[in-house]
């Protein structure tokens, strides 16, 4: 997923709606080792994460002032926003911004039909490839929803995944997954069940997986920082992994991958 321009269907770009930038820098700095590069105002004050000099998200300084809630977005590439944004109301999404240009291209952030957020972006293309494992790179992403395959069917009529040459998906530990360029890269599945009668439901939402060494002594970490563990450090089929909540509540994950199937890349 360490790219900084679209590949036509797959997760291109991660980006966090924060309240407060610094708070966000200070507490994503520490915790994963980022960078950050200050770039034009698109939606309000933001800052692009570098890890190893490499771009690999944004951070957007506007959740207080527009009302919104802090959170991380996945954006999927789309040869044209305004067709895919039609596509996915036609199929029960909403659209909340867009298409509007900014210097990177044209994007839309829009809710699925069960309220999950996720943008589309328009631009050039770019290779994936199996980028080398380094800690606070997006690793994986996977969307929680009521229902997996419903979810696939919209989202693979929004992102056109039957004629993206580079996309594949198929089901495997209870997921339905997106492969690109042979290289596992996105997940949809089902929402994990209440702990207990009084445990809150589980909202849709797609979860952003940041690669790190050791999630244990992230984990511990994190909280020093005045974050929180939402889920525990456990093993699944992708890797060790944990789901954590930052300063402002924004929920995130932690991940140390296993190797999966990776084939070389197209160009």
């Amino acid at each position: 997923m360490r790219v900084v321009r679209p590949v036509l269907g797959a997760p291109s770009w991660v980006s966090l709606i924060a309240g407060d930038l610094d708070v966000a820098q200070r507490f994503y700095g520490e915790l994963l080792g980022w960078d950050f590069e200050h770039g034009p105002e698109r939606l309000g004050p933001y800052v692009s994460v570098l890890a190893d000099g490499v771009p690999v998200a944004g951070i957007s300084g506007v959740a207080i002032s527009a009302g919104t809630g802090v959170g991380w977005t996945p954006f999927f590439g789309v040869k044209d926003a305004h067709e895919a944004a039609r596509r996915g109301v036609d199929r029960g999404g909403t659209i909340g911004v867009g298409p509007v240009s900014i210097d990177a291209g044209r994007i839309v952030i829009a809710r699925d039909p069960d309220g999950a957020s996720f943008g589309l972006w328009q631009g050039r293309a770019a290779g994936v490839g199996d980028p080398p494992r380094q800690t606070g790179v997006p690793d994986w992403i996977e969307l929680r929803t009521a229902d997996a395959f419903k979810a696939a069917l919209f989202y693979g009529e929004v992102l056109d995944w039957d004629a993206a040459e580079r996309c594949e998906v198929f089901y495997e530990h209870e997921r339905v997954v997106l492969r690109v360029d042979g290289r596992s890269v996105a997940a949809l599945r089902g929402l994990d069940r209440p702990a207990s009668e009084d445990a809150p439901v589980e909202t849709p939402r797609w979860q952003i997986s940041f690669a790190a060494p050791d999630v244990d002594r992230a984990a511990a970490r994190a909280v020093e920082l005045g974050g929180r563990v939402v889920r525990r450090p456990m093993d699944t089929p992708y890797g060790r992994t944990t789901e954590l909540a930052d300063v402002e509540g924004g929920l995130f994950s932690l991940i140390t991958p296993k190797a999966r199937p990776s084939a070389t890349a197209g160009e």
